[in-house]
């Protein structure tokens, strides 16, 4: 699958074996923490954390930003399972692949999912967990009542698809602030989703992990806009009560997208976390 990409940059790639690759920006030096996009419309690990992974790397960090299988520049191959084992596996070897013995993972939504996945298979590799507003903390009937949702999958399986406009619908439900919603943005997720494959976000399935979010012993710090309405706030209370060392933080006046919105606290509050804990 080709088209021309020219609203986001191209970084690096790593070989991650099986013949698949993983796209990624790097930045910076230190300890390596790993950005882990949600899903959606053509997301991006640089659509979600281009503006804030340089303060990372200008505070003394090793950033890695990848795009995940199938999203973005990685490999995405139509006939590919797409599974949760191949979007997690892939991201546990591009740890390895880049020589990294033990991360910080920061993940939004289904990459707030995969950063908990990670955490439970292999407490080993993972120092810290930021999230903010994780999947895989309610039922599937819970997710596919939210206003987001619903509307997303409504205009992604529509006979008229993805345009720029109905792009820019999403996204006034993503963020609480609809002037954060710029052509910027918008240009940069409907020129990706060109190339993601059309099946992808169907052949994901994320399971349901907040039964065994008691396992986590990493230190956790969590995010969440109480005007989310992709994934409910509800989650909030279920990372800060049963993981053993955590702590939760809410934003009213927010949306789905905290580290946007709320960009220079996020930085701030989540380097904050990783010096002083």
């Amino acid at each position: 699958m080709t088209a021309e990409i020219t609203a986001v940059p191209k970084g690096k790639w790593a070989d991650v074996g099986d013949g698949l690759r993983l796209h990624y920006h790097e930045a910076g030096e230190g300890k390596p923490i790993v950005f882990v996009h949600g899903s959606g419309p053509g997301a991006t690990g640089w659509s979600n954390f281009r503006t804030n992974y340089p303060y990372f790397a200008e505070h003394g960090y090793r950033v890695i930003v990848p795009d995940m299988i199938g999203f973005g520049f990685s490999s995405n191959d139509p006939d590919l399972p797409y599974s949760w084992e191949l979007v997690v596996g892939t991201l546990k070897r591009l740890c390895d692949t880049l020589g990294l013995e033990q991360v910080t993972l920061i993940g939004n939504s289904m990459g707030g999912a995969a950063c908990i996945q990670l955490a439970l298979d292999y407490p080993d590799l993972v120092e810290r967990l930021v999230l903010m507003a994780p999947g895989g903390l309610e039922s599937k009937e819970t997710y596919m009542g939210m206003k987001g949702i619903r509307t997303m999958l409504k205009i992604m399986f529509s006979g008229e698809g993805i345009t720029r406009e109905s792009m820019r619908s999403i996204f006034k439900l993503q963020l609480y602030d609809e002037s954060q919603v710029t052509d910027e943005i918008i240009e940069e997720r409907f020129q990706v989703y060109q190339i993601q494959p059309k099946a992808l976000l169907g052949k994901i399935r994320v399971p349901q992990l907040d039964e065994r979010l008691s396992e986590i012993t990493c230190p956790v710090l969590g995010m969440w806009g109480v005007n989310d309405l992709f994934c409910p706030v509800s989650g909030a209370d279920k990372v800060v009560t049963q993981c053993a060392d955590s702590r939760m933080v809410t934003f009213n006046g927010c949306g789905h997208w905290v580290m946007v919105e709320k960009n220079e606290l996020f930085n701030r509050l989540t380097v904050d976390f990783l010096e002083r804990g």
